[in-house]
């Protein structure tokens, strides 16, 4: 078996493969996040040295991991409340006013769900940092969502991202992977994903009633969902976690 992590700068025929086979790798709530489509619908034909595909021979025409980043141009000394939906809205505005790059935001890592733990989203990390340094980059910053979050979601993100095993390492496997690849947690993003939604919508989305106002424990979901019955409406704040790659 042999994996070929390329840039679709490289090989723009992959591109398509990109929006196949990974049903089921987020939550069906993550896909209605309003900054999403903002990237992700001009990320292949503006950003394509930032967008990989991991290909492995054994499955010609498939795609078994994707990844995504951003270059954008940030001066403020601490990276943002806002997290990835700011990260978008800065490259957007970065883009649009013409202004230089300083740096390159992960946006997403992804494993098709049936390839994982065998260790390619580390290697997709890897990849993606070459990229960004051989681009003339130094710093690759990652608004990260951290992957076992979401069995602890009333713990503030705070506490869980301070956890850390008697290595030092994280308990979060995700953190873990970064904080091994050479990254430096940096602070957590607390608003870093906003996603609302009628309750119809939310019931859409996630198969839950939403019929009682307060927070509701959605599956996928690393915080609770507040969910208003009066006004018809439900809220999701994502927080994650920020890590910082010097290269």
């Amino acid at each position: 078996m042999t994996i070929d992590i390329v840039s679709l700068a490289d090989r723009p025929d992959l591109a398509a493969l990109l929006d196949e086979d990974f049903d089921g790798a987020w939550p069906q709530f993550m896909l209605w996040d309003p900054m999403g489509g903002i990237y992700y619908n001009v990320a292949h034909d503006l950003y394509p040295e930032f967008v990989f595909a991991a290909v492995d021979s054994t499955e010609p025409g498939r795609a078994v991991g994707r990844a995504y980043a951003v270059p954008l141009r940030w001066t403020e000394p601490e990276l943002p409340d806002g997290g990835w939906d700011r990260a978008i809205q800065r490259a957007t505005v970065t883009r649009l006013t013409g202004a230089t790059p300083n740096i390159v935001s992960a946006i997403e890592i992804c494993v098709r769900p049936d390839r994982r733990g065998a260790g390619l989203s580390a290697r997709m990390l890897a990849a993606m940092r070459r990229a960004v340094a051989d681009r003339g980059y130094d710093t690759l910053v990652a608004p990260v969502r951290p992957s076992g979050k979401h069995t602890d979601p009333d713990l503030p993100m705070t506490e869980y991202a301070a956890r850390v095993r008697d290595d030092g390492l994280p308990v979060d496997p995700w953190l873990r992977v970064h904080v091994r690849a050479g990254g430096r947690i940096e602070r957590v993003a607390t608003r870093s994903m906003m996603i609302s939604g009628s309750l119809e919508d939310w019931r859409r989305w996630t198969g839950l009633p939403f019929d009682t106002s307060g927070p509701v424990h959605v599956p996928g979901a690393l915080v609770p969902v507040h969910c208003d019955v009066a006004h018809d409406h439900a809220v999701y704040v994502e927080p994650n976690v920020w890590v910082r790659h010097r290269l």
